[in-house]
């Protein structure tokens, strides 16, 4: 079965677009959600992570999610520690979820797929593209965050020129294109490409 990738920074609007996917019978493994539910259940990843990071990052629930986001986000070697321990794990779970899948192909929707090498495992990659500026207003609304938080997500995201050197397919919503044709003829090509 063939497994696509489907990435973007944030505020592009993958989560959107992988809707649009899933209307269309496509099974959607959302990588970034698998992560956190690893976050919270996985005890063998929690204790890496616990070891890792220090005791002050646990909490009742586990792990303290906001306070590992405010240590890894303003320390690129803290963030790439993180992720070697948590990018594998959802790999596993992904490979255990494509096997369950019938489909004539599956995606994988992941924010950091350029930055942590997944796409190096996909066979073809789907890039959710959208301005900086419109990014940044997108998130700001969504989220109800500073705009400061929002730019040192994006600092430790690769740029939107290094995202579009591994895409195999791109998607604009840049609200000056509609995303459904855009993604029909994506979707077009991925059935073409496996023959279905």
């Amino acid at each position: 079965m063939m497994r696509v990738g489907l990435t973007g920074g944030i505020g592009s609007g993958k989560t959107t677009v992988g809707r649009v996917f899933r209307t269309l019978g496509i099974p959607i493994f959302e990588a970034d959600a698998e992560g956190r539910r690893l976050l919270a259940h996985d005890t063998a990843l929690k204790q890496a992570i616990v070891e890792r990071f220090g005791a002050s990052i646990r909490n009742d629930e586990g792990i303290d999610r906001a306070a590992l986001a405010g240590i890894v986000f303003k320390d690129p070697a803290a963030l790439k520690a993180l992720n070697a321990l948590i990018h594998p794990a959802v790999r596993e779970a992904f490979d255990r979820w494509t096997r369950e899948q019938r489909a004539p192909y599956v995606m994988m929707e992941a924010a950091v797929l350029a930055e942590s090498g997944g796409h190096r495992t996909l066979d073809a990659i789907v890039v959710v593209s959208a301005p900086e500026p419109l990014r940044i207003r997108r998130v700001l609304e969504r989220d109800g965050v500073l705009e400061e938080a929002v730019r040192a997500r994006l600092a430790n995201q690769v740029s939107e020129a290094e995202r579009l050197a591994i895409a195999d397919h791109v998607i604009h919503n840049d609200d000056t294109q509609m995303v459904i044709p855009q993604v029909l003829r994506v979707h077009a090509a991925l059935l073409r490409s496996v023959g279905a």
